[in-house]
């Protein structure tokens, strides 16, 4: 009877740890609100070579320059020797992006990045996006947010393109609708 009691309570703290776990990220928006300007800053860094979010903020850190400013996030696949966003480069480039993303309501949505090759994304204060690794353009896992008003919102992106095709684009959607892309006017600076 012991036995089935406390398996009975394995159970229970397990399933309230999944609850718990599937509950959306409760985004924080900026406070005060900013009047920013279009697109996002962004750092670079030309390492020798770069295969993690690890190296690529070491890089940063090391060697980061400034860059010319994003007009948002999308950006489509490059053929091979295209630059990778709107660094030098198009390959072994590290890149720190910030700024601002603008929800226009209130509501949870599902967030998530397409990406060559890793990325670590912060909206609000949690971490919306994740990939420690190379790849070609392909999801993040989706990650629901709940968004508790209209407004700006502080983003932060961590990015590395290491060799050949580059991309990098952020999607949103409603709960329940479908993810699309972020437009160019909902970043800024």
């Amino acid at each position: 009877m012991g036995k089935i009691i406390t398996a009975a309570l394995a159970l229970a703290v397990m399933l309230g740890a999944n609850m718990v776990a599937a509950a959306p990220l409760k985004l924080t928006p900026a406070n005060p609100q900013p009047k920013p300007k279009p697109g996002l800053t962004v750092r670079y860094a030309y390492p020798s070579d770069v295969k993690t979010l690890s190296q690529a903020r070491s890089a940063l850190k090391r060697i980061g320059e400034p860059g010319p400013m994003l007009t948002g996030l999308d950006y489509s696949v490059t053929a091979i020797g295209e630059k990778a966003l709107t660094s030098k480069r198009s390959e072994r480039v590290a890149a720190d992006i910030r700024g601002f993303v603008r929800f226009d309501a209130p509501g949870i949505y599902t967030i998530d990045f397409m990406t060559n090759d890793g990325v670590e994304a912060t909206v609000g204060g949690q971490v919306v996006g994740r990939f420690d690794g190379r790849q070609t353009c392909q999801e993040t896992f989706a990650t629901e947010v709940e968004v508790p008003k209209a407004g700006w919102y502080p983003l932060h992106v961590l990015y590395f393109q290491r060799t050949k095709t580059a991309c990098l684009h952020m999607r949103s959607g409603l709960k329940g609708k479908r993810v699309t892309w972020m437009p160019n006017k909902a970043f800024g600076h």
